[in-house]
């Protein structure tokens, strides 16, 4: 790795934590939804939509705190990516959460649970990857890893889509494959992040 000759401020890489933490929170949220009576949607999805609006404002946070930090621990584009895909994948669950609302959708098929298991799973490694970002020689296996999870997302969509075809009227497929669609850009967003790291890994080594 390259040797760095000045402090870095670490409170760029504790924004980018905080933003996978908000993933994971809210891929809790999810799980509640996809559980939960019809009754509970309304609260759920407003619980939803506040972990999106706080996303919303780490990404603008780290935005303002890049213009005016001298010194970041990483190329300010590098930061900007990784905030961007973060903040992308939460808005994609933040979806998933109102078409199950508006669609009135009682319940998923277990694919659902678990396509929410490995983006949970991704969050989880993003987030203690997104503190280590100053030390890149720890972060090869984060990388790979979320690269098979993603591999691993993707079976699970292709079966979801072929089961949905088989057993569902055209109206239920459509409500259905929109929330399997959203659920499955959140798992390519998480792999974004990942191969942006790995990018960095590269350039830094």
């Amino acid at each position: 790795m390259k040797l760095r000759l000045f402090p870095q401020e670490p409170a760029g890489l504790n924004l980018l934590a905080q933003l996978a933490g908000q993933i994971v929170l809210a891929t809790g949220t999810l799980s509640e939804i996809l559980g939960a009576p019809a009754s509970e949607n309304d609260r759920l999805v407003e619980d939803m939509h506040n972990h999106e609006a706080k996303s919303a404002e780490l990404h603008f946070a780290l935005l303002t705190h890049m213009r005016t930090s001298f010194v970041n621990p990483l190329p300010r584009e590098d930061m900007y990516a990784l905030s961007r895909f973060l903040n992308e994948a939460m808005e994609k669950l933040d979806a998933a959460a109102d078409l199950v609302s508006l669609y009135k959708l009682d319940r998923l098929p277990k694919r659902a649970a678990d396509q929410l298991e490995i983006i949970s799973r991704q969050a989880e490694l993003t987030v203690d990857a997104m503190r280590r970002l100053d030390n890149l020689d720890d972060l090869e296996d984060y990388w790979i890893e979320v690269l098979r999870l993603s591999k691993r997302a993707e079976r699970s969509h292709r079966v979801w889509v072929a089961d949905m075809l088989n057993e569902m009227k055209p109206t239920r497929y459509a409500r259905n494959r929109d929330i399997a669609d959203q659920l499955v850009g959140v798992t390519r967003d998480m792999r974004r992040i990942a191969t942006q790291v790995g990018s960095i890994i590269v350039k830094e080594s």
